[in-house]
């Protein structure tokens, strides 16, 4: 299949790659050259300008928030020029209210619109194994079904609305972070008795949490290893807020995500911005005068 794909950072990069090995002919454009090219040496065709990706079947994008997919997709043509038929696969974690906004301008493009954002950490899309939130028309979806499947371990209908996708999305960023500010509390609690963090978290994620976000997370916690960031604290700020609009939206309570939103905040103050989310449990140890 003929495949565009904008946005080539670690997630999108990965991806783009694993639709190249399944022998998808892709044309990839990227705000930076250096992945596009990275791309091109797999097999791929760097296009010279966004709108370029648009004249294949379907277009994918991967950008970093609601700006920059409106800076690409709209102020810079790409909607406008896409090819007749184009199915356009948003991969990326965008607000309810954005996806919203997009469905309804694509429909008077007459281009089909798919929300596919997805679970996983750049290791797991570099695998193939990310879960994959799916929502849109049903014979959009059907049409990017086999391109899904060369990244996903499984693929998860939402309906026709393609918002469905993204509130899914956003809660599961959500739990993500309300884990990490738990962990973060636990360790506190655990330290200021003499207990190492390391030590809990051991006990913890392989008995009442073993599960992979407790575990991966609670890994990266208690080695201190932040860096190199797979999802970094500014991004991890960026969803939480989403979803608190989002329950705003819906006059929906979510006491505890102005705490982390908080967490997360006053990680970034403390110039953890660009550290990998899970440094957000440092912030508990600083308020018990343990760092």
């Amino acid at each position: 299949m003929d495949v565009g794909f904008i946005g080539l950072g670690q997630m999108g990069k990965a991806i783009a790659a694993n639709l190249v090995r399944a022998g998808h002919r892709l044309i990839v454009w990227n705000r930076s050259a250096g992945p596009a090219e990275e791309l091109a040496r797999l097999g791929a065709e760097a296009a010279a300008h966004p709108r370029d990706t648009a004249r294949a079947e379907v277009l994918m994008t991967m950008l970093a928030d609601d700006e920059a997919a409106r800076s690409v997709l709209l102020e810079q043509g790409v909607l406008d020029g896409a090819r007749r038929g184009l199915v356009h696969v948003n991969l990326a974690t965008v607000s309810v209210r954005f996806a919203q906004d997009l469905a309804r301008v694509h429909r008077e493009r007459g281009i089909a619109y798919v929300a596919a954002p997805v679970f996983g950490r750049p290791e797991v899309a570099r695998e193939a194994k990310l879960n994959v939130l799916v929502a849109g028309e049903s014979s959009a979806v059907s049409r990017v079904e086999p391109l899904l499947e060369a990244f996903a371990q499984r693929i998860w209908p939402l309906g026709s609305e393609p918002e469905r996708a993204n509130v899914v999305k956003l809660a599961g960023n959500f739990m993500i972070a309300s884990a990490l500010e738990t962990m973060g509390e636990a360790v506190a609690l655990a330290r200021a008795y003499g207990i190492e963090g390391a030590r809990l978290l051991e006990i913890l994620t392989s008995t009442l949490f073993a599960s992979p976000v407790y575990q991966g997370y609670g890994r990266l916690i208690a080695e201190q290893r932040f860096e190199p960031a797979a999802f970094p604290v500014r991004l991890g700020l960026k969803d939480v807020r989403l979803a608190l609009q989002a329950g705003e939206a819906a006059h929906v309570p979510m006491p505890f995500g102005s705490v982390v939103r908080d967490s997360l905040l006053e990680a970034i103050a403390a110039g953890e911005a660009d550290l990998d989310w899970a440094a957000v449990a440092r912030v508990a140890l600083r308020h018990a005068g343990l760092r």
